[in-house]
């Protein structure tokens, strides 16, 4: 059946451009990516004020691709700078009016990425919701729409926790694993917001960018071997910059009281909570911001309460979950009129049946009935299941080309997801095709070729059908 459906290819000749065009990418991807940075949750504004989301979200751009395309828009628009990036942020029940959401002006940065940031965001108490989403729509300055980019659920809340969180409620602790960001704001002033991040491969206190930091709980002195579990108070952690990989050394997590550090403290972490990090093995020492900089302080030890240390306000940093969502496509080879989003996004497969008949199931988000699974440069029959889901036929191991029969090695090839125009998703997913050790030919019986090489050919094609498939996604 899956061939029989295969063989009804309504024009021959564009399937052949069409994967002529996929094996140009596939060379040299061309790819632009969308990342979104926000914070898990967000406190909600009452009356008058605002309480701008804090750290604010921020948009990335990368990929050679944005750069190909500006240069073709710029050659078509001539004299015309209508090839900049331009965008606007906003909360996904404001509509379309521009003056509920903010504008992002991108600049380039020394890493070649377009950086955009929502200072302005904020969720008033009219707004009944416990969850909602960022909406980020992008143009080009010429006024050709991109696309419209969600991020990921954000959880709002009225004020920080004071009571001691419980690990029966999990909603709001943060686990080993997960992604934080730290801030430190002076005298409780807005303006002087300052976020922990990493410039040149050192860390540094940036008013304007902040990094996300994955958190890892450990407890050995000597050695770092990582545990699951919710971080608690006085827990030996890892923070490690998810962009760079740069590594602050072992700290301990303390709870912030009054600008002091409480050293017996054990219960778990929450959502916006104050705290500070003591160098672990050190002499009272935390991690510090000192205007720009990050450095080391050290405490003064408190005569009457032995569990305290007193802290400057430098050494005192609120913690948040953080999100990243991540949309890649390439317009390189397509000749794109319609917006790029809804843009897929794949999380898991689930492979079902083998042989002549294996079927995977591609799970995500955002998909539509539009979309084709590719394994390479060969399409896959695909079927829409729903937004979530979709189900292709695996091709055979001899699409690949005419060396399949003689390979002894496993395959692997890129999934892709394409649609009808030839718009390119990328994934951080891979096939591969990986043969039986039994079922592979001895070297003696290739020696025979010339003398019954069809029924040879045959038997070689019946085993690699009889394959065993492996999925994993790259790190």
């Amino acid at each position: 059946i899956a061939r029989e459906i295969v063989s009804r290819r309504s024009n021959p000749y564009q399937g052949s451009l069409l994967q002529d065009s996929v094996r140009r990418y596939l060379q040299l991807p061309a790819d632009q990516t969308v990342l979104i940075l926000h914070a898990k949750v967000a406190q909600k504004s009452y009356g008058n004020e605002k309480r701008f989301f804090c750290p604010p979200p921020c948009v990335y751009l990368s990929g050679p691709g944005w750069k190909l395309k500006q240069e073709q828009i710029k050659a078509r628009d001539l004299g015309e700078a209508g090839f900049r990036v331009c965008g606007y942020m906003g909360l996904d029940s404001m509509g379309s009016s521009l003056m509920e959401t903010q504008k992002l002006s991108f600049e380039e940065q020394p890493d070649a990425k377009g950086f955009s940031c929502a200072k302005a965001l904020y969720i008033s108490d009219t707004d009944k919701r416990k969850h909602f989403r960022l909406v980020l729509k992008l143009f080009f300055s010429n006024g050709q729409e991109i696309g419209t980019f969600h991020s990921k659920l954000i959880k709002v809340i009225s004020k920080p926790s004071q009571k001691k969180q419980s690990l029966k409620n999990t909603d709001l602790c943060i686990s080993s694993g997960s992604k934080v960001s730290l801030f430190n704001r002076l005298r409780s002033q807005t303006v002087s917001t300052r976020y922990l991040s990493v410039e040149g491969g050192a860390f540094i206190a940036s008013a304007r960018q902040w990094a996300a930091f994955t958190l890892h709980l450990g407890k050995h002195p000597r050695g770092f071997p990582l545990r699951e579990g919710y971080i608690r108070y006085g827990s030996v952690v890892q923070l490690v910059c998810t962009a760079t990989g740069v590594t602050l050394p072992p700290l301990i997590i303390r709870k912030v009281m009054k600008q002091y550090a409480m050293l017996d403290v054990d219960e778990p972490i929450s959502q916006l909570h104050k705290c500070a990090f003591q160098f672990q093995g050190s002499d009272r020492m935390y991690l510090c911001l000192s205007t720009d900089k990050v450095i080391q302080f050290q405490a003064s030890p408190c005569p009457k309460e032995a569990n305290r240390e007193l802290l400057n306000d430098g050494s005192c940093w609120t913690i948040i979950s953080t999100e990243t969502v991540e949309y890649t496509f390439s317009e390189s080879l397509a000749c794109v009129r319609e917006p790029v989003s809804p843009v897929p996004l794949i999380a898991a497969l689930q492979l079902t049946g083998g042989g002549d008949v294996a079927m995977l199931e591609v799970q995500g988000e955002y998909f539509h009935a539009h979309l084709k699974v590719w394994f390479g440069d060969v399409e896959a029959e695909t079927m829409y299941r729903s937004p979530k889901s979709l189900v292709c036929v695996v091709p055979d191991v001899s699409a690949f080309g005419s060396d399949w029969r003689w390979l002894r090695y496993p395959i692997t090839v890129p999934l892709l997801l394409i649609r009808d125009d030839g718009l390119i998703y990328s994934s951080s997913f891979t096939f591969t095709y990986t043969p039986e050790q039994s079922c592979i030919p001895g070297q003696q019986v290739l020696s025979d070729v010339p003398q019954d090489s069809d029924r040879l050919l045959d038997s070689i094609h019946q085993e690699f059908t009889r394959t065993n498939f492996h999925l994993f996604m790259q790190t």
